[in-house]
């Protein structure tokens, strides 16, 4: 039986070690060595495994620490998540290397679907973001809208800010808010030292900007996960352009006929039924006193 288990590994590890080559190796990470199914030696029942590509603010929260059981269990299909920026996973998803995406960056979803990639985008919850940095504010931007913030840290240098730098769909947020400040992103990067692209997940960019004292963008529900590693504080927590919406998209089928839509499908409605919905509106509330998600079945919030 063991030598039976460890063929198994190395076989799985043969597996995870080639798709490597095609999904990349920050993805590969974020997927255990066991995940093909080495149960039952000679058996031949295979695994039903669903990818998933998802963000990095989902992982380093534990949302799918907390969801994946249930779905698993409910369904009797294994899931394989594979965590990137939002950016890297929609490519993911052209490519045909998941079946589903779990992402939030709404108009580059449009786009996804547009294309043809993806079948549809549905909304099954949203939070936050806001502007995080040192309780000094050395920029004075505390209680600003965050296009007036923006502004303030690029006019004085008062301050630094830590940037996801990671096509992520925070990155992608904070560039827009440049943008609607009346700044081209491509000067802000060459504006100084003050400006600082990580290229790293959300929970290592809050790290980075916590041992700078500098400011970041981070979602609600990874600052409440990793506040208690840090030394920085809400300064913009308003405004319109700071609403972050998570949507799941099946990968077109039409598109890339290999994809699994149909258990694609399953997720989708498992991530806005009324109990799951239920059990997203509780996360968080128990460790941090509020819910890291706000449940928004099916529907657009705002």
């Amino acid at each position: 039986m063991l030598s039976c288990l460890l063929a198994g590994v190395l076989h799985n590890l043969k597996n995870c070690l080639l798709k490597a080559a095609t999904v990349g190796l920050p993805g590969i990470l974020a997927i255990s060595l066991l995940s093909v199914g080495v149960a039952g030696c000679g058996s031949s029942e295979a695994v039903t495994r669903l990818r998933v590509a998802t963000t990095t603010s989902l992982y380093d929260t534990g949302f799918w620490e907390y969801i994946e059981p249930l779905f698993e269990d409910r369904y009797d299909i294994e899931l394989d998540v594979i965590y990137a920026g939002t950016g890297r996973a929609l490519e993911y998803g052209r490519r045909g290397d998941v079946d589903i995406v779990v992402v939030h960056s709404p108009a580059r979803e449009q786009q996804f679907v547009a294309a043809g990639y993806g079948v549809e985008r549905v909304p099954f919850a949203c939070n936050y973001f806001l502007v995080v940095g040192p309780v000094a504010d050395p920029a004075g931007i505390k209680g600003l809208g965050p296009e007036e913030a923006f502004s303030r840290l690029m006019d004085t240098g008062k301050g630094s800010f830590v940037s996801r730098g990671d096509d992520s769909g925070t990155h992608a947020r904070e560039q827009a808010i440049w943008e609607e400040a009346g700044y081209d992103y491509a000067e802000v990067r060459n504006a100084g030292a003050w400006y600082i692209e990580a290229g790293t997940g959300m929970g290592p960019a809050l790290m980075m900007a916590g041992e700078k004292q500098a400011y970041t963008l981070s979602d609600l529900g990874t600052y409440l996960a990793y506040q208690g590693k840090l030394e920085l504080v809400p300064v913009i927590d308003g405004g319109n352009s700071l609403l972050n919406v998570y949507s799941a998209i099946a990968v077109n089928p039409k598109a890339l006929p290999e994809v699994r839509a149909d258990m694609a499908d399953k997720l989708i409605g498992f991530l806005i039924s009324p109990q799951i919905q239920e059990l997203i509106g509780e996360y968080g509330i128990e460790e941090y006193g509020v819910p890291l998600f706000t449940p928004c079945a099916g529907t657009e919030p705002g």
